[in-house]
């Protein structure tokens, strides 16, 4: 593996590989590796907090180098494209890239092109996969198991690049997986079944809310009495499975796609997912690493 742009180039088994290095980190099972000689960097073209900071902490937990970098500061203000920025890096000494950017297939400009690997932070509206790493994580934890469980994705699919990635990905570890959206929100690129929020609050093992993507509408969505629509109330929470827990890759838009009082219910394990993308996030680099012979 060259790069890590999407979970599509992992096996199963090796999604599972990366699991168990993430949970053994974090239990202290396994020592992590020492990386006192690499330099990574972390070009974020969009705002970002989970991401780039549980990197930065994965990053110096390892021992690695970071090199600063921030757009509104850097030669992209001058008109430098995506590639000699990236490029740069690589000729002064970087042995990482790790890279968001809102275009959906920015990697394609990259791929074949640097003699480093490159980590993808998010592509516009198509692949997060770190956060699906992260997510998995949650659940493996949560039930040992991610095979048979029901689990619904609920929110602004159209516009949600945590969704794809999500839904493809649980597909093919054998979970079953519904979609719940509002009128307009729906993804008609996933073959999968949809749900009522009712039905879907009532039924599944796992929810997996999403935030209103407000900022690639290209016309602004309405959210007046989203909650009360589609989102997850009190009363709603209330009716789920005894065991059943909720996640949200953040930030939230509380009282939006959730109640404010359910983000940090007995049920939700969304602080629970920021924790963890601390751990999913080393297993990925010292992974893709030791594909390189780094480690």
């Amino acid at each position: 593996m060259r790069h890590f742009f999407s979970t599509n180039q992992l096996t199963t088994e090796e999604i599972y590989q990366w699991l168990e290095t993430a949970e053994a980190y974090r239990t202290g099972k396994t020592s992590w590796p020492k990386l006192d000689n690499q330099f990574v960097a972390n070009l974020f073209f969009e705002p970002s907090t989970r991401t780039k900071m549980s990197f930065v902490v994965a990053q110096r937990k390892l021992g690695m180098d970071v090199l600063d970098f921030h757009t509104e500061t850097s030669s992209m203000k001058k008109g430098e494209s995506l590639y000699d920025t990236a490029k740069t890096f690589e000729s002064i000494g970087a042995n990482l890239l790790v890279i968001r950017h809102e275009s959906d297939d920015w990697f394609n400009e990259l791929d074949k092109k640097l003699s480093i690997p490159i980590i993808n932070a998010g592509s516009g509206k198509t692949e997060h996969p770190t956060q699906c790493m992260l997510d998995l994580l949650t659940i493996y934890q949560e039930f040992g198991r991610i095979e048979d469980l029901e689990i619904a994705i609920v929110g602004d699919l159209k516009h949600s690049r945590v969704a794809r990635t999500n839904a493809l990905s649980l597909q093919r570890l054998g979970a079953k997986v519904y979609l719940s959206a509002p009128e307009g929100f729906e993804d008609e690129s996933l073959n999968l079944p949809y749900l009522s929020i009712d039905e879907a609050t009532e039924h599944m093992d796992v929810i997996m809310l999403l935030r209103v993507q407000h900022e690639r509408h290209i016309v602004q969505s309405k959210t007046e009495n989203y909650l009360n629509r589609a989102g997850l109330t009190k009363n709603r929470e209330k009716k789920m499975k005894p065991h059943a827990i909720i996640l949200h890759p953040a930030p939230v838009n509380r009282g939006v796609e959730i109640d404010s009082e359910l983000v940090e219910c007995n049920r939700s394990r969304i602080f629970k997912q920021m924790e963890n993308g601390v751990y999913a996030r080393m297993a990925v680099m010292t992974h893709v690493l030791q594909e390189w012979g780094k480690i």
